[in-house]
Parts: structure tokens; sequence; C-alpha cells
């Protein structure tokens, strides 16, 4: 079916079905939804070319990813972004660009698409601490969407993000409570806000139990399978090792536990392990219990929810900024109980 058709079939004319279909502030939202719900029971899938033509716009969404953080392409937190992303895309009838830069070249790459014109908006990923680039597409008026935010005033531009502060300190508590007190994290790189407000949850959690966090248990780094690895197997190498860990992604999470398990350690047993971002197509934290206790959060849902808002901001430049701040819930698991009766640790000081 074609928009003629299309049109003809609910007996409206193609230029108010198309403006329907694209968002336009000053079609009447029952009309809009009644566009879209035939669209979708007739399997209505616009011409990208034509539908370009007809609203001036390039009909793509463009993702810059710099060199420095090629790693994510292939790795399942970002992948589930973008697959939700494409969701997202896909019903609104637009096409993804993706373009993999050296660093000196990710502000110039912003500013040929806007140049060319060959997006309508952008996704900011990997922000970092006063990023420049909040400001550089600002100065562009290329309309974006950042994953996460940034240090500086966060209402001038529109975010989705985790709560993350908020799930490490959950977290931190839920390990307190078990009587753990040689914490270690095992966060990702700290440049960026996320990890930032990780730890500051859990130092909040440990100053709240008059814990103080011991350097040697503090790790960061790209967050691998190789991290979890090796931070967690020369921690517990050391004469006070930790009888929990927090750490920054299921990935991570399993090379932890591949380090407990060549040490000769039952996760759960002799060693506790909190993760965060659990729900992945590829890599799931399965079974009644699930095997880890983890901060659940969907990065997929992030990333259909970010393009959605792109998209809101495509169509209407002058609406409200938007900022969307996702809750994360902790799941109990098989990877989280007491501390062993054989460790000794240091008894929670008194608030007085």
């Amino acid at each position: 079916m074609n928009l003629k058709e299309l049109s003809e079939f609910l007996g409206l004319s193609q230029t108010t079905v198309s403006r329907a279909l694209n968002g336009y502030p000053e079609v009447n939202e029952q009309t809009r939804e009644r566009v879209l719900a035939a669209a979708q029971a007739n399997d209505y899938r616009p011409n990208s070319r034509a539908k370009g033509l007809a609203t001036g716009r390039a009909m793509a969404i463009g993702h810059v990813i710099p060199t420095w953080s090629q790693h994510e392409i292939v790795n399942p937190i970002f992948s589930d972004f973008i697959a939700g992303a494409g969701e997202a895309y896909a019903k609104a009838g637009y096409d993804m660009l993706l373009s993999v830069v050296s660093d000196e070249d990710e502000a110039r790459a912003y500013r040929e698409l806007q140049a060319r014109g060959a997006v309508d908006g952008v996704i900011l990923h990997a922000p970092r601490d006063d990023d420049s680039r909040i400001n550089m597409l600002q100065k562009l008026k290329l309309p974006f969407v950042v994953h996460g935010r940034v240090t500086a005033p966060d209402d001038s531009y529109c975010w989705v993000d985790v709560n993350n502060q908020e799930a490490f300190e959950t977290a931190g508590r839920h390990l307190l409570d078990f009587g753990h007190r040689r914490i270690a994290l095992i966060n990702g790189q700290e440049t960026m806000g996320f990890a930032r407000r990780r730890r500051q949850g859990l130092e909040t959690a440990m100053a709240d139990y008059g814990v103080t966090p011991d350097p040697d248990l503090m790790w960061q780094g790209e967050m691998t399978e190789h991290l979890g690895y090796s931070a967690a197997k020369h921690m517990l190498a050391l004469p006070e090792p930790p009888t929990a860990m927090l750490v920054a992604s299921l990935i991570v999470a399993y090379g932890a536990r591949r380090a407990l398990e060549e040490a000769g350690l039952v996760l759960g047993r002799d060693v506790s392990i909190v993760t965060h971002d659990d729900v992945m197509a590829y890599m799931r934290n399965e079974g009644d219990p699930p095997v880890f206790t983890a901060t659940r959060s969907s990065v997929r849902e992030a990333g259909r929810l970010a393009a959605q808002m792109l998209l809101s901001l495509i169509a209407d430049p002058n609406r409200q900024t938007q900022q969307t701040l996702l809750k994360a819930e902790l799941i109990q698991g098989q990877s989280t109980g007491p501390v062993p009766p054989s460790v000794v640790q240091p008894a929670r000081k008194s608030h007085s």
C-alpha cells in the first residue's frame, strides 16, 4: 500500500496523512492515532526517499563513534541500545547512519553531517566530564539526545539515563546489610559521568554504615570480561581480600566469577557479587533465582526511549527539553549472601 492508497482508504488528503505519520503538531491526536493504526493494520511502509523530498528531511539519524570507544560496537550493551533505537527509527520510517571516526575527526564528523544535511539528528554516546560536544551540537542547531549525562547543568539538553547513583547505593546497602565491610568496586572509566555516580552511590552507602572504602579495592577501566577477571584476581590475592564485589556490568561479572573459580571460591558463599545491567539479548542473567544479584535496567529500552525523544524533537524543534531518568530494580540472585563466618571484619560504627 502506498501513500495515495492509504489516503483513499482513510478518506483523508495525502498531505494530512503524511503530516500525521511524520508527527506534525498541527494534526490533532485523534486523526494521528487513526492514521497510525491504519498504517500498521495495512503494513504501510513509506518510501524514505519520497518521504524525505516531501518533508525536507534526510530521514536518517546519526551515531558517531570515535575510535577511542570503538569497542562499543561489538559490546552487547551498545548493541542492545542500537537495537532499541533501531526499532523506533524503523517504525517512524527513519534510517540509521553509523559513522566510526578517529578521535581527532569526531567534531568534524558532526559538522559535516550537519552541513551535508545527511541526518536530522544524532544520539550522543558515552558523555564525558564537561563534554564539549554538547555545546558544539547546540551551536550547530543539530537536534540531539544524550545517552547519559555530563557534569555541566543538565537542563539545557535532552537526555536518557539510568539513576546510577541510586542503583549502586541500593546495591551497596544490600551487601552491607549482609554484613560485608570489605566491598570492592570494579567500575567503568570514571571520566564518564555514569561511573563517577556509581562510585558516589557506593561511597554514600558505606559512609552511612561507618565504613571507609579501601583504595586497594577500587578499580576502574574499560568494561570487559578481562577487567573483571584481572581486578578480581588481584584483589583476591591481597592480605585482606574483599568479601563482596560490586561490578559495572554482567560482562565484568563473568570475569570476576572466573577469578573466583580459579581461586577455588564459591560465588555467593565465599565472595558475594552484585552486577549492573543484566538485561541483554545475547548474555542473559538467567535462572530462578537468577545467577547474579543485579541492579536491573534495560539498555534496549533506553535506546528506544532516546530514539523516540529525538524523533519528537525533530518533529517539533520548539518542544520543551526532555529528560528521562530510569530507575534500576534490585533483583536478588544466587550471587550474594552473608559474610563467611571465618572472616573477621570491622564492626559497624556508631552514628552517635
